[in-house]
C-alpha cells in the first residue's frame, strides 16, 4: 500500500510544477472560493523520498505570514526535514482571517466556510508538486488554528495522522474520527483568550469555549485510551516560574495517545517562542512546543 501511495505521489508531481527548497505562495480553488497557502520546503528535501508535512493554522484575526513568525516552525522544519504548510483563513479584511473550527470563529464560522474541504484541496494540490508522505501528514495551530486542527482530526482523519493544538480547545461537543488520531495539546492555565476551564475569553470572538478537559476527554474516549493518565513534571530549565506537566493517556487503539502539556502560569502563547504581544501573557521557555510536537508526530504516523 505504501509503495502505491509513493507511486501515486510521483505521478501527481509529473502533472505539476515541482518545487524545491524555498518558500512558496500557492493559490487554489476550494468550495468555489479562491484560497491561498504558504509552503516552506527545507534544505533536506529530496524529491525522491516521501516527505512528512505539518499543516500550521494561524490564530483568529491573523494570517499565514503571522503564523510563520509566531510559531518558529520553519527553523524546526530545516532541522528535522519536514515540509510546513501555512493555510490562510478567510475574512472581510485581507490580513484579519479566521477558520471555521465549529463553534469558532468570526467570518469563517458565520459564513459556514468549509475549511475541511479547503485542507483536502491543499493536500491534493501539494501532492502535484512535492513528494509528500501520505502516512505522515500532521496538523497544528494556534488558538482558532488549534480549534481547526481538532476539527480536521475529527472530519479528515483519513488524511491527518496526528495533531498538536496550541492554546485552543476542541470546537465541537463530540469528535467522530474514522480512525484513531493521536493528540498532544499545549495550554497555559492563565490563558485569558481561550480559558483553560472554558467559557468566554477576553478576545473579540464571543465564543463560549469548551474546556481543555472536555477536549482531552473527548479524544480519550474516541481513541479508547486509558482513563487515568501518567503524569510527569518536565524539567524547569529556564526558572521562569512556570511549571510544565505532561499528562499522557496511553494504550489507545492502534497505539494512539492523548497528551496534555499543561503550563502552569502560561498565557495564550506558543511554548518556546517569545510572545509577540505582551497582552497574550507569558510564554514558558522550559520547553519547545516545536521539539515536543515533532517528537510526538514521529511516533504517530498513520497505520
Amino acid at each position: 500500500m505504501i509503495h502505491l501511495l509513493t507511486a501515486l505521489a510521483m505521478l501527481f508531481m509529473a502533472d505539476g510544477n515541482p518545487m524545491g527548497q524555498g518558500d512558496y505562495n500557492r493559490i487554489i480553488q476550494a468550495d468555489g472560493i479562491e484560497r491561498s497557502y504558504l509552503v516552506h520546503i527545507p534544505p533536506k528535501y529530496d524529491s525522491k523520498k516521501p516527505t512528512p508535512v505539518v499543516l500550521a493554522f494561524h490564530g483568529g484575526g491573523a494570517n499565514a505570514n503571522n503564523m510563520v513568525a509566531f510559531s518558529g516552525l520553519n527553523k524546526k522544519s530545516d532541522v528535522a526535514g519536514f515540509i510546513v504548510v501555512y493555510p490562510n483563513g478567510t475574512g472581510r479584511l485581507e490580513r484579519l482571517l479566521t477558520f471555521n473550527g465549529g463553534n469558532c470563529c468570526g467570518y469563517a464560522m458565520t459564513n459556514e466556510i468549509d475549511d475541511v474541504e479547503f485542507t483536502r484541496r491543499i493536500l491534493d494540490d501539494l501532492a502535484k508538486s512535492v513528494n509528500i508522505d501520505a502516512k505522515r501528514v500532521f496538523a497544528t495551530g494556534m488558538s482558532n488554528g488549534a480549534i481547526m486542527s481538532y476539527r480536521l482530526a475529527s472530519e479528515l482523519s483519513d488524511r491527518i495522522a496526528a495533531i498538536a493544538p496550541v492554546g485552543g480547545p476542541i470546537g465541537t461537543e463530540r469528535c467522530k474520527p474514522i480512525r484513531p488520531v493521536s493528540v498532544i495539546h499545549f495550554h497555559g492555565t492563565d490563558d485569558e483568550n481561550a480559558p483553560f476551564k472554558g467559557g468566554k475569553g477576553k478576545g473579540l470572538s464571543g465564543t463560549e469555549f469548551y474546556s481543555v478537559e472536555h477536549s482531552i476527554q473527548a479524544w480519550v474516549k474516541a481513541n479508547d485510551c486509558e482513563k487515568v493518565p501518567v503524569v510527569t513534571k518536565l524539567t524547569d530549565k529556564s526558572e521562569d516560574g512556570m511549571i510544565v506537566s505532561r499528562k499522557t493517556y496511553g494504550s489507545g487503539k492502534n497505539g494512539a495517545e492523548v497528551v496534555l502539556v499543561e503550563i502552569e502560569g502560561g498565557g495564550h502563547t506558543w511554548p518556546g517562542q517569545e510572545p509577540r504581544l505582551k497582552t497574550l501573557g507569558r510564554s514558558t521557555m522550559n520547553i519547545s512546543a516545536n521539539d515536543i510536537m515533532w517528537e510526538f508526530f514521529e511516533k504517530h504516523a498513520m497505520k
